[in-house]
């Protein structure tokens, strides 16, 4: 039977129209994502095959390589669930506990703060998802910081690898004076401007010197 043979109030998205989502079915509100079925099943059927596969306690693990697998589901469709999947997560703050989240200056100290004994200078980028989770970290340069020297290349090659919405950048100050320097400056602007290319936000960069609280280019309106 096809979905539109059915009486108007049984078919999902009526449904829902009439008596709310809360009222309908797991398999129901799965159709209304997919949209339509395949040839020899209606949109109800495939949802309910698929949840027979992956039961709804489940479906928030599942991936676009899972998606694709199931006949029904082209890539449209799995970013469709796959999009309101993330949405729901983020509703409920759901994460990787394994993944540290990085949300202040104090959560980037906590990832470099050997830095601060360092008796050369050491660049650090913090990879970050959409949620300001930490995905990676990685020593960009080591040595005194010339904006001559350090390559945006190299940082957004990496950002690219690891999938990463945000890049923090971290480095040390030997000297023990924690304001900015000419090239700190120039790298920044630099650095900033190639991720607006690459479309990878650079969402702080943060100087950390020994005896001093750390300084924020974001909290002292540089980026």
């Amino acid at each position: 039977m096809k979905i539109k043979d059915l009486p108007k109030i049984e078919r999902p998205r009526e449904k829902l129209i009439a008596k709310g989502e809360e009222n309908l079915k797991d398999k129901e509100l799965l159709a209304i994502l997919l949209g339509t079925g395949v040839e020899g099943k209606n949109v109800i059927e495939v949802a309910e095959q698929i949840l027979a596969k992956y039961p709804i306690k489940n479906f928030l693990q599942l991936k676009y390589e899972d998606l694709t697998k199931i006949k029904g589901i082209n890539s449209a469709k799995a970013c469709i669930i796959l999009a309101s999947q993330e949405l729901v997560k983020r509703a409920l703050d759901v994460r990787d506990e394994s993944l540290p989240k990085i949300n202040s200056v104090e959560d980037v100290l906590a990832q470099v703060v050997y830095m601060r004994d360092k008796t050369r200078e050491h660049l650090m980028a913090l990879f970050l998802n959409a949620r300001n989770e930490l995905l990676h970290k990685k020593p960009m340069f080591i040595g005194t910081l010339n904006a001559s020297l350090i390559h945006p290349r190299e940082i957004f090659q990496e950002a690219l690898k690891q999938n990463a919405c945000s890049v923090i950048l971290a480095h040390n100050h030997p000297s023990g004076d924690n304001e900015p320097s000419e090239d700190d400056l120039e790298i920044t602007k630099r650095i900033i401007g190639a991720g607006k290319i690459m479309g990878v936000d650079v969402l702080d960069h943060v100087i950390i010197a020994k005896g001093k609280k750390p300084f924020s280019f974001s909290e002292n309106k540089l980026i």
